[in-house]
């Protein structure tokens, strides 16, 4: 007998997609009488008159525009109560809705040009087709147009519309026939528009986000945290305003580049949850003031554990965090204890040290953020806890095979480790200002110690290995030009000269030992490279405490 599927589907995901036609002008009509939402995970209307204009133009001309993604559910998601300057009915609690997931500018776009009010000449609603010219407008007053432009609200009455029309035949100087017969067209075709829809069913919130993102590859893709605006948002709470308050004030600190949703994590622990998207989800059950309270708890953690980065492991900004989640396990640490002993400080640097270079967030679990966060808990409240199990040390031929990007961990353990020695320009002497290179994300002054092109040019190495950590230092441009593809034991024995006793400290600053510097003078690449990946190894090793 065939041995049983371990794997099945859920039933929320076994029901497949439901596939419709919709004229367009209907499912405008079903977003103001409440059937159709716009939950608050949807963008604000961002579509500039001329999109609008296109939009139309492109139903006009009965071209594709794409189909429109409906989410039918009774999971209560807060959602929009206006639409293009028209207010949306109410629905009723606990029946299924449908919330649009993609769609949401075109059908704004209908909603505004067929059912808008009146009020603002300068409204981007404000929209009538002229007849003569066959092409829509935008208006700039309330007053009548010239009777050969129809104005698009219009449309959704019949009777007005025609009776416009009826009014062509005083027109003197016009084809009113032809201006008749295009206005017979436009009204039909934004009457009769259909568009491709398709619904899904009730899934669970964590099961449409990655649906959205696949469909939505274009766009902004939808994120837990705008899943969790939507489930939290009320009068008194938005998720968005929150988190903004949060990297504002860590923005003077120069770590307002924090992602949302690592500080999402640490909120959710603060609320009595966990750092996995499960406890993120609870959310919803928290009303305002528990959820305000939990944000304020966070920011404050927050501001503690970047004054602890800052001052304490001297790292300028979050651009040069190894790892965004450490974030989230150190800001649990100074929620709890405000001010932890000595010790604590020590074994923090070195847990900081010991995750980074090993590389342990790269594969940070579910199992990982529960484990972390109960010893985040213990070492807070016992001075004897351990933060985390022990690491052990890495090979250090991480940094002889692993290349120079700056927006990876080891990159920026490097580079972090160069600006701690004030590396000094290798022909100049000069210092390098790191601070520039450091808070602006600037990769200019990383360069290559043994340059690509003479590593090229002699075929002691390829492309990929002339990249490695190994073999970057910080560099002057200047400096960088004069060396081009000469090779090291040119360049240094001219630097040697003219900097005399200095040579060495420059050397130093550079994380260059003798044995690599021996190496280099004899154009030894793969020596080098073995004995500057020893000395910053040791020099990491010290940090983390091995």
């Amino acid at each position: 007998m065939a041995k049983a599927a371990t794997n099945t589907l859920s039933s929320s995901q076994s029901r497949a997609p439901d596939p419709s036609v919709d004229r367009i002008e209907e499912l405008a009509s079903r977003i103001l009488k409440g059937d159709i939402l716009l939950p608050k995970f949807q963008r604000d209307f961002v579509w500039e008159k001329k999109q609008i204009v296109e939009l139309l133009d492109s139903i006009a001309n009965n071209y594709p525009i794409g189909s429109v993604l409906l989410w039918r559910s009774t999971q209560p998601l807060r959602s929009e109560r206006n639409i293009a300057d028209l207010a949306i009915a109410p629905t009723q609690h606990g029946y299924p809705v449908n919330y649009l997931l993609d769609g949401q500018q075109r059908l704004s776009t209908i909603c505004g040009a067929l059912y808008w009010q009146g009020g603002d000449p300068q409204s981007r609603w404000n929209l009538a087709y002229d007849l003569q010219e066959g092409k829509f407008l935008h208006l700039d007053s309330l007053d009548d147009p010239p009777l050969h432009q129809m104005r698009l609200n219009l449309i959704r009455d019949p009777a007005k519309f025609f009776k416009q029309v009826a009014s062509l035949d005083t027109l003197q100087s016009f084809d009113v026939q032809a201006l008749k017969k295009r206005a017979d067209e436009l009204f039909n075709r934004l009457k009769d528009y259909k568009i491709a829809t398709v619904t899904l069913h009730d899934m669970s919130i964590d099961t449409v986000a990655p649906i959205f993102e696949r469909i939505n590859s274009k766009g902004t893709p939808l994120t837990m945290v705008d899943l969790m605006r939507a489930a939290t948002w009320s009068e008194n709470f938005d998720l968005f305003d929150e988190i903004s308050g949060i990297t504002t004030e860590l923005d003077s600190k120069r770590f307002g580049g924090i992602e949302k949703k690592t500080i999402l994590r640490s909120i959710s622990a603060a609320a009595g949850g966990g750092f996995s998207e499960a406890s993120i989800d609870q959310l919803r059950r928290h009303d305002a003031d528990k959820l305000k309270a939990a944000v304020n708890d966070t920011k404050v953690a927050y501001l503690r554990t970047v004054d602890f980065l800052a001052t304490d492991l001297n790292i300028p900004s979050d651009a040069q965090l190894p790892y965004a989640n450490q974030l989230v396990v150190l800001s649990e640490v100074f929620r709890l204890r405000k001010t932890p002993t000595a010790k604590q400080y020590s074994e923090l640097k070195q847990w900081f040290w010991r995750t980074a270079a090993t590389g342990y967030f790269g594969g940070w679990n579910t199992g990982n953020m529960a484990a972390d966060q109960h010893a985040a808990v213990a070492f807070a409240s016992e001075s004897s806890a351990k933060l985390l199990p022990e690491l052990g040390s890495p090979n250090e031929s991480i940094w002889t095979e692993r290349e120079f990007r700056s927006n990876t961990a080891h990159s920026k353990i490097l580079i972090l480790l160069l600006s701690f020695h004030h590396p000094r320009d290798l022909l100049t002497g000069q210092r390098i200002d790191v601070a520039q290179a450091l808070y602006q994300g600037n990769t200019k002054e990383f360069h290559h110690f043994f340059p690509r092109d003479y590593l090229k040019n002699s075929k002691k190495s390829s492309m990929r290995d002339a990249n490695v950590l190994a073999n970057i230092v910080m560099l002057t441009s200047a400096s960088n030009k004069a060396i081009t593809n000469r090779s090291p034991s040119e360049y240094l024995k001219q630097a040697q000269t003219q900097l005399g006793k200095a040579f060495k400290e420059v050397l130093t600053s550079n994380l260059v030992s003798n044995d690599a510097l021996d190496a280099a003078l004899k154009d030894d690449y793969e020596g080098f490279r073995k004995a500057r990946a020893a000395t910053i190894h040791h020099e990491v090793s010290k940090l983390a405490g091995w």
